[in-house]
């Protein structure tokens, strides 16, 4: 699992002064690249253009976010199959109470042919590893 920090803004309420449910989709969205990242899978894509191609977003509000404030967004991988794989998500306020829990599944494809592609072998490996890795210390 890996967390990511991030500032509610102003800009992300909605008219009833709480966080607009778009602006959790895009905090999913920073927490699923970030995870790319850390696993090498967007520089990977940035060199061989075969990367992941987002299939669905699940999102279920147990809690409004307001600003000011933070959210942390806890990622993990739910499941690798042979050209899918999915992260689940758990979206925290400061007060360590649960807002969201979500989840979304990812094809991987070759963007220079226009298919799906198998799952790589060395990001199951940099998964494992990940997963393997010390769970961060929560306050």
């Amino acid at each position: 699992m890996i967390e990511l920090a991030l500032r509610i803004d102003w800009s992300d309420l909605d008219v009833f002064g709480h966080v607009n449910s778009l602006s959790f989709l895009r905090y999913l969205q920073a927490a699923r690249v970030h995870y790319w990242e850390q696993i090498g899978l967007y520089q990977s894509f940035l060199a061989t253009r075969r990367g992941p191609m987002l299939a669905s977003v699940r999102c279920d509000f147990r809690k409004p976010l307001f600003y000011p404030g933070c959210v942390a967004v806890r990622t993990r991988i739910a499941f690798i199959r042979t050209t899918s794989f999915g992260l689940a998500y758990t979206l925290v306020d400061g007060a360590g109470d649960v807002a969201a829990e979500a989840s979304d599944v990812m094809v991987m494809f070759d963007y220079a042919v226009g298919e799906k592609m198998p799952f790589p072998a060395v990001f199951r490996d940099r998964i494992a590893a990940l997963d393997a890795s010390p769970a961060p210390d929560v306050e």
